[in-house]
């Protein structure tokens, strides 16, 4: 039951793509943001919802692990993606949402031949995954060179940046576009609620509920 003297618990919700796909789950579940907080045009960031108990804040994709990690949110949704990426400790992501399907892939120019020609064994990977990227080429005992970029990826092969790229894809349009081909994947990859783990312990009760909140809203959608 939730305690009437306690600070709204914070839902962090990503900018963007996923927000649109998780619009029908939140309708489900009842806990519907003000109008504004699914207008990307809106300049707040903090939102009252339909439960006074809840408010939401919306950040970048690649911020709702931290926020939830440090405790300025205590639930979240974020792609698959970003937890392989920063493996905070201090999550926990009790449900696959099954929304935001992608992948996370290696790219490399057209007709380039192989990504790693026989004999070498360092590569320059231009991604936004550093860690993801190091993990995945090491297991291939490849010393990955890392051209850390937040964008515009696709450019760094034409470029002489980087021999590959690794990237989130979905439909494969920009690599083609760009002139490069997904010779790779590295991980399946859809949205999942997150939890901080203190705030689990501390507020067990209101945590559960909002969990069981989303459980049932995908229930409802299978």
């Amino acid at each position: 039951m939730t305690n009437p003297e306690s600070p709204p618990l914070i839902l962090a919700l990503p900018k963007g793509r996923i927000l649109k796909a998780l619009r029908p789950v939140l309708e489900r579940t009842g806990l519907e943001p003000a109008p504004d907080c699914l207008d990307e045009s809106s300049r707040r960031l903090r939102f009252p919802t339909s439960d006074p108990s809840l408010d939401v804040v919306r950040v970048r994709s690649f911020d709702v692990a931290t926020f939830a990690a440090y405790g300025g949110a205590d639930i979240g949704v974020c792609g698959a993606d970003v937890l392989m990426e920063f493996d905070y400790s201090d999550l926990y992501a009790p449900l696959d949402l099954g929304i935001g399907a992608c992948r996370i892939a290696v790219a490399r120019p057209k007709n380039a031949g192989d990504v790693l020609p026989e004999g070498r064994s360092r590569l320059r990977v231009a991604t936004k995954y550093p860690a993801i990227a190091r993990r995945h080429f090491a297991s291939r005992a490849v010393n990955a060179e890392i051209v850390h970029l937040h964008g515009a990826m696709e450019l760094a092969p034409a470029l002489d940046m980087a021999d590959v790229i690794v990237d989130l894809v979905d439909t494969g349009s920009t690599l083609r576009a760009n002139g490069l081909e997904e010779v790779e994947t590295i991980a399946h990859v859809t949205s999942r609620l997150i939890v901080n783990r203190v705030a689990l312990k501390t507020r067990p009760e209101e945590i559960g509920s909002l969990i069981e909140r989303f459980r049932a809203a995908l229930a409802v959608a299978a």
